[in-house]
């Protein structure tokens, strides 16, 4: 008899709010608005882009937009998601490729709560 166990993913994301806030102190509501919006934006591509790239096996454009993933991921106060992609670059670097499934599937399933994190923080502030 074979058992089967459901294993349940379930992850606090983290969004700096001090991070979002200083944006807001430093361009104005409707200035950090366009560059949120764009990040989000950006960032659910470059996330669907990686993916790609993984499923593809085109490992070097699947780093470079890991990468990308960092600086806007850390622009609007993603420290997970940023280290998450990170650790994506890391098992890259290292052909490890069963670390890299794993952490591939782990930078969805952050950059997906991320996303939704951040759209709720800003529904609050309005």
């Amino acid at each position: 008899m074979e058992q089967v166990t459901l294993l349940r993913q379930n992850e606090t994301v983290r969004v700096d709010p001090d991070r979002l806030e200083e944006l807001y102190h430093q361009l104005g509501e409707a200035g950090a608005e366009d560059i949120v919006c764009r990040a989000l934006e950006e960032l659910a591509g470059r996330l669907s882009h990686t993916e790609r790239c993984y499923r593809e096996m085109r490992f070097e454009d699947m780093r470079k937009s890991a990468r990308s993933l960092v600086a806007i991921a850390e622009q609007i106060g993603m420290a997970h998601l940023a280290q998450v992609a990170t650790d994506v670059t890391i098992c890259i670097d290292a052909g490890e490729a069963i670390a890299l499934s794993a952490t591939m599937a782990r930078l969805l399933r952050i950059g997906e709560r991320s996303l939704t994190e951040i759209w709720e923080l800003q529904d609050l502030s309005i």
